[in-house]
């Protein structure tokens, strides 16, 4: 809920990397927000340091939509205590001075997000991956040492404006068929997937890029046999239920999913245009198919990047956001 004295309040937003896909796409949430006043630097001054770090230190909420190096670079310009920091890489997500920008992790974490002046955003599988994986650690319905393996199927666009343009200039239908990539098994989210996914180590974890440009999907296979006597796929979307009872932005959709299902086949964009993600358990009473589902643009990157700052700013959670 927003507090008395915030909800009068204009807030003062800067995007760094506005150009690039997550930047663009927070400049959709926020240029429609009459509570946001966004600080815009000129284009010729995009790579000036001192200007940068004007904006930035002139902004209550700065967001850094940039490679890792760079966010490193611009996170240390910020002088000002006021300043919230945003971070949207892969530079903070395991930095014990940055706090996880995932809201649903569990039921201190908004508390974290609103006290914190860094914050780091979440990745788009990491998320999708981590909502899974996490409430089952914490009931213990899942052990920390299983064995875990995840499959994950992107639009795109996650990929950034070279592989969007790669796409959508594929003249010869190469691109047409799904690409599977991080073949050495050493992805960028894996630090993040297991320190807050509570594993004791790191999933088999194979991610596919598909021929659509957004959409994503992670799904996690378990053996009923490896879990604790009576674990069942009902005992595991109870525990989703309890975790995620009051969470806006979570759906936890019931076994017998099958509407859900278009002839047998999932939908990956079912959750496209919106900051929701949804939560399914498919399978059988020897084995079950954990899956989650959101938009990578939204919920798994800017999205949950607007979410974070609402809750920071202790504006209303949804502001600016679709379910």
């Amino acid at each position: 809920m927003a507090s008395p004295d915030s909800s009068q309040r204009t807030f003062k937003v800067y995007v760094d990397g506005q150009e690039g896909t997550t930047g663009l796409r927070l400049f959709d949430y926020l240029q429609a927000r009459d509570d946001i006043e966004l600080l815009r630097i000129d284009s010729d001054k995009r790579k000036d340091p001192a200007e940068r770090a004007r904006l930035l230190n002139a902004a209550d909420v700065a967001f850094l939509c940039l490679p890792d190096a760079a966010s490193r670079e611009a996170a240390a310009m910020v002088e000002n205590p006021n300043t919230c920091l945003i971070d949207a890489s892969t530079a903070f997500r395991t930095d014990p001075g940055w706090v996880y920008g995932l809201p649903e992790l569990d039921e201190g974490q908004r508390d974290r997000i609103r006290a914190s002046k860094r914050i780091a955003n979440v990745g788009c599988h990491a998320s999708a991956f981590i909502l899974l994986v996490r409430p089952l650690v914490d009931a213990g319905l899942l052990p920390a040492d299983y064995p875990l393996s995840a499959f994950s199927l992107t639009g795109y666009s996650g990929g950034g404006k070279a592989m969007i343009a790669d796409y959508q200039n594929d003249g010869d239908g190469r691109l047409n068929a799904p690409r599977p990539y991080a073949m050495a098994l050493g992805h960028k989210h894996l630090p993040e997937m297991q320190q807050h996914g509570r594993l004791a180590q790191p999933p088999v974890f194979s991610p596919i890029v598909g021929p659509y440009l957004k959409g994503l999907m992670v799904s996690v296979p378990l053996q009923l046999s490896q879990l604790p006597a009576g674990v069942g796929a009902e005992e595991l979307l109870d525990a989703y239920r309890a975790h995620y009872a009051d969470e806006p932005f979570v759906r936890v959709r019931p076994f017998e999913a099958l509407d859900n299902l278009d002839n047998g086949f999932f939908d990956v964009q079912g959750a496209n245009e919106t900051n929701r993600v949804d939560l399914f358990v498919f399978g059988n009473d020897e084995r079950v198919c954990l899956v989650s589902r959101l938009d990578n643009l939204g919920k798994g990157a800017a999205g949950s990047a607007v979410q974070n700052m609402n809750v920071h700013l202790e504006v209303d959670e949804a502001t600016g956001l679709g379910v």
